[in-house]
This record gives structure tokens, C-alpha cells and sequence, in this order.
């Protein structure tokens, strides 16, 4: 590709949209515009890194024993109520109507619809096992849409359904797309962490997320350095307390202190000079339409995943004005004494609190001297706390928890039998018995492996791509179109690079050298060849190794056999590492 005739815009600046160093370097380099919040156009360079990364895992998959099909992005809502997610996955679904008054889905994954065609096609344990997937877009209306591509509304993702008869196969199934995964990553280049995780919206017995160390990253990593345990922290189970709270009796009555304005537990804790420790956040979630009461710990915070868990059913945090009809009081006001109609759900850490500290259940108040069993009484004990750094360790309780934040770039789950039960996908045994299938889901962001690249390999100058994934291999700079050698050089090493088979982009522009090197570190190519009028009086051009930073002066004879040899040593780096 010549660069004059190609579709390479860079900016200067850094946009003030852009927060994540990917979302920066994106726009920058020319990958990506945007078109409205969440909605990207991906240009020439970005299309053909994501043609490279859905190369792989099209290979990868393929290996594996799974089949590419192609679904329908539109699906109609019918699938989605027999499901029981129409109201699950709420306003994250794209939803329309069609001219005849129909709602459709603008597809967010497809678990329904895949179940659906397979309860119309395999009939017989003999047409077992089958794994199934597809490349396509998928659509979510996030609330946020944030750093690009990584939470956007429109994305492309691989997602794939594995079809077994009994759980010991689906068991094989998952683990076949646990090792391909780690295959296809390690080579594009990406330093993935499995961490086992919640299964959420999507349902099922368990699952592993694969994330991309990166600050910017949305989920939260828990490790154990002393045994290796990894998980969501979502997911990540506090360890047992080991003490109860002291004995009571000797406990004044509870009594009421006015806190105007004093809504957090830190201002309550200051001005009644206590601690976090020893105060109870009430908190009011709904799920269903119903109220659910949750009591932490002070210098604890709410694990959501947990709690949705524990009520079986997706939560949201109650209005100000649930919050008044549960506790007459305004929001940062609520205890769980004198409360009525409603159950009372308590993490276990709140036992350790032997007289506390609660809201009022009245504006602008907060009382004293709380007792459990004596004041008011929990429905149910349950782990609803979020692990801290430095938490010990639920797995081996001898190391002590680390966080850290990633980026998922993949998702493997064993659903189980809830879909196919639901949409009817059952097969014969050899007994004549009718039987659910068991199936399993397997997601990839393509779109954000993009973003997720970039993160692990770039700078501050630009993108570092990994030699597999590159959009191009070489970028060849003509420093001066005006010398004759020079540009009869730069065209014979262009056509010679092009019949070996490499990706090049000829950077023949009339511009000054320093706006040539800029972009050129931007865009961020395996390897940089720079013809210029001094170093051809030595007989010579400049080759740039992007991964280790060297530069070689070598002949223009032998270029093309160097940068072949220097292809096969990082793909071989890649498949080893």
C-alpha cells in the first residue's frame, strides 16, 4: 500500500474524548472514529489487524472440532421471554419494532437463538456433541460508554455453544475451549490471566474469564501469591470469621443522636469519634419489586454479585423513594432496628460488631449502642462482602490477597441444562429417554482484543504491534522523493517485500522526515526501513526492529532476507512464549 493513495489520517493531538491509552493511540494513528457515543468506524489499519485476530481464532477454533455458522443480529423477543431474559438482561437490550408492530432484539450474545436451532435439527445422543460458532456484531445499550472500543454499544465478538449428553462431556467441551483460548491468545501476543468468575445474566454452573493485565481495566483481579488462587473479585468468597461478637449484657440501651447532613459512615464515625468497624450500613436493593434489606460491616463494601446470587434474581439499588416506604427516612438514614414487613439479610462480619452504630430509620438521625438479637433479628447470614487487599487468602488462608485490574478479553461457561430445558433442545438416549442437552457458551471480544493489544504494547509514541497480528509488517520510508536513487531503492525493496509475502506500507507523501518518523512510530509496524540519501551513499539503509528497539544499517540486497528471518524468530517467540 502506498501511503499517498491509502486511508492513514493521524492527529497531533491528543483528543479530549480519549481517557485509555489504546483509545488515544486509536484515534491518533487513524484506526478508529467515532460516530456517536459507544459507535465506531474501524479504518483500513484497524480492519486488517481484527481480519488477523479472527484469522487466529478461526484457526484456533477450528482445531478444536468447532463449526462456524452465521445467526441472525436480529432476533425476535419471543426466544427472549421463553428464555426467561427478556427482563434478566433489562435495558441493555436493543430493542425495535418492526412495520408490523413485532419487537425484535438486536442480538447482545445468542444463546437463545442457537438453542433454538438446534432443538429443530439434532434429535439423537448419536448427533452429539456439537460446538457451533460465529464472528458477528453484537449490540448492548451501555449506560456508560467508555475508553472506545473496550465498552462500547456496538462491538464484534466470537461467541460459540457446545452441545453434549451428559455433563462429563460438557466438562470436555469447556476444557477443549479453555486450552484453545490460551492457544489463540499467546499468539496474538496477549498476556492473559484465567481467573474464575460469576456467570451473571448468562447462567450456569461455573466459568473463567480471561483478562489483560491494564489499568484501565474494568474487572478486578484477586491473586494469592502464596498459592496462585485467581478470581473475579466478584466472585471471591471472604474467609470464615473466627470470632463471634462479645458477650452483651453489660450494653446500655440504644439512644438517639441527632446527625444532621451526616450521611456517610465515615462523617457518622467522625462525629461520634468511633470507627468504621463499628458501625452497620443498611442498604436497600429491589429485586422483582421486592425489598431486600442487606447489613454490612462499616469498612466493608457490598458485593452485588453476591447478594443477586443469594436472592436469585438481578438487583438493582432501591429509589430514594423505596428507601422511605421501607424505612421512613431519607437515603443514608436506614437501620435494621424497628423495621417491619421486610426480611432482614446480614453478612457475617456484622457479628463481630458487638455494640454498633445504625441509622435511625429516621432523617437526620443515627443511634447508639445497637445489639443484635436484642434490637432487631437477621432473616439470614450470608457472605455479602467484597475481599479487600490483604484479605487472607479463602483458598489457603496463609497468603494474603492482591488486587489488580484487567480487561476481559474472554469468557468460558458451563450453562448446564437451563437453555436447552427452556427452548426445548432435548435428544433420545439409547434408552428411547428424552433428555436435555448440556451445553456450555464461549465468548471472545475481537473488538476489544484490539483495544486490549494496544494497552500491553505501546508507549507513549505509538503502538508496538505484535508481529501476528500487525496490520502490516513493514513500514518503508522514502526520505527523499527528489533523489532518484533513493526512490529507485525504495521501490525495489517495496515490490520485493510485496512478492515475499509482506504486508508494507511505502511512505512515499512529500513531507518533511520528522512528520514521516512521527507516523511512523504512531502506526507502530513490526519493522522500519528508512531510505535516505546518506546512508545509500554508503551503500546502505537503516533497519528499525520495533520489539527490541535496535537499528542495523544493512545492504538494500540483503533487506527482505533479514526481515524474513527476524518474522520467523518473533512468530517462534510468539508460539513459545
Amino acid at each position: 500500500m502506498r501511503q499517498s493513495s491509502g486511508y492513514f489520517p493521524t492527529l497531533r493531538e491528543i483528543p479530549k474524548e480519549a481517557e485509555a491509552k489504546s483509545h488515544i493511540l486509536m484515534l491518533r494513528a487513524g484506526l478508529i472514529r467515532q460516530l456517536a457515543a459507544g459507535l465506531y468506524t474501524y479504518l483500513p489499519v484497524a480492519r486488517r489487524a481484527l481480519l488477523k485476530i479472527e484469522q487466529i481464532v478461526r484457526e484456533e477454533m477450528d482445531a478444536a472440532g468447532a463449526i462456524e455458522i452465521l445467526m441472525p443480529t436480529l432476533q425476535p423477543d419471543s426466544l427472549w421471554k421463553e428464555s426467561g431474559r427478556w427482563d434478566v438482561m433489562g435495558p441493555e437490550l436493543m430493542r425495535l419494532k418492526d412495520r408490523s408492530d413485532r419487537l425484535f432484539v438486536l442480538g447482545p450474545t445468542h444463546e437463545e437463538v442457537v438453542t433454538n436451532l438446534v432443538a429443530g435439527e439434532l434429535r439423537s445422543y448419536r448427533d452429539l456433541p456439537k460446538n457451533l460458532y460465529q464472528i458477528q456484531t453484537k449490540f448492548r445499550d451501555e449506560i456508560r460508554p467508555r475508553f472506545g472500543i473496550v465498552r462500547a454499544r456496538e462491538f464484534i465478538m466470537k461467541d460459540g455453544y457446545s452441545f453434549d449428553v451428559d455433563e462429563a462431556g460438557a466438562a470436555h467441551s469447556y476444557q477443549r475451549m479453555f486450552d484453545a483460548y490460551k492457544r489463540m491468545f499467546k499468539r496474538m501476543g496477549l498476556t492473559t490471566m484465567p481467573v474464575e468468575a460469576d456467570t451473571g445474566a448468562m447462567g450456569g454452573s461455573h466459568s473463567h474469564e480471561f483478562m489483560v493485565p491494564a489499568a484501565i481495566g474494568e474487572a478486578e483481579i484477586v491473586s494469592c501469591p502464596h498459592c496462585g488462587y485467581q478470581t473475579n473479585r466478584e466472585l471471591t468468597p471472604s474467609c470464615p470469621i473466627e470470632e463471634t461478637a462479645a458477650k452483651q449484657d453489660s450494653i446500655p440501651p440504644i439512644a438517639e443522636v441527632h446527625t444532621p447532613d451526616l450521611k456517610t459512615v465515615e462523617e457518622v464515625a467522625a462525629f461520634l469519634q468511633t470507627t468504621p468497624q463499628q458501625m452497620i450500613k443498611t442498604m436497600v436493593y429491589t429485586a422483582n419489586d421486592k425489598p431486600y434489606v442487606i447489613l454490612l460491616r462499616g469498612d466493608h463494601t457490598i458485593n452485588e454479585a453476591k447478594v443477586a446470587r443469594a436472592v436469585g434474581a438481578p438487583i438493582e439499588m432501591a429509589s430514594p423513594e423505596m428507601i422511605f416506604q421501607v424505612t421512613r427516612a431519607a437515603v443514608g438514614f436506614a437501620g435494621p432496628v424497628g423495621l417491619r414487613d421486610c426480611e432482614i439479610w446480614a453478612d457475617h462480619h456484622v457479628r463481630t460488631i458487638a455494640s454498633g452504630v445504625a441509622g435511625a430509620n429516621k432523617t437526620d438521625y443515627h443511634i447508639c449502642n445497637v445489639v443484635h438479637g436484642r434490637d432487631y433479628q437477621v432473616n439470614r447470614w450470608e457472605d455479602f462482602r467484597c475481599v479487600d487487599p490483604g484479605d487472607l487468602c479463602p483458598k489457603c488462608r496463609a497468603g494474603n490477597l492482591a488486587m489488580s485490574w484487567g480487561i476481559e478479553i474472554g469468557h468460558v461457561f458451563v450453562l448446564g441444562t437451563k437453555y436447552s430445558k427452556a427452548l426445548g433442545a432435548y435428544y433420545t438416549d439409547p434408552n428411547g429417554e428424552q433428555k436435555p442437552m448440556v451445553m456450555g457458551c464461549y465468548g471472545i471480544g475481537v473488538s476489544r482484543i484490539l483495544a486490549a493489544i494496544i494497552e500491553e504494547h505501546a508507549n507513549e509514541t505509538g503502538i508496538d504491534w505484535p508481529v501476528s497480528i500487525a496490520p502490516y509488517h513493514v513500514h518503508l520510508l522514502n526520505l527523499s522523493l527528489k533523489n532518484e536513487a533513493v526512490t529507485q531503492t525504495a521501490e525495489q525493496l517495496y515490490t520485493s517485500l510485496l512478492n515475499a509475502g509482506f504486508g508494507v506500507v511505502l511512505d512515499d507523501r512529500d513531507e518533511r522526515p520528522g512528520i514521516k518518523f512521527k507516523d511512523s512510530d504512531l502506526f507502530g509496524f513490526p519493522y522500519q526501513i528508512v531510505v535516505g540519501e546518506k546512508s545509500l551513499q554508503n551503500g546502505t539503509v537503516e533497519l528499525l526492529i520495533r520489539s527490541t528497539n535496535v537499528k542495523e544499517s544493512i545492504s538494500p540486497d540483503s533487506c527482505v532476507n533479514r526481515i524474513q528471518e527476524q518474522f520467523q524468530s518473533d512468530m517462534a517467540r510468539l508460539a513459545a512464549a
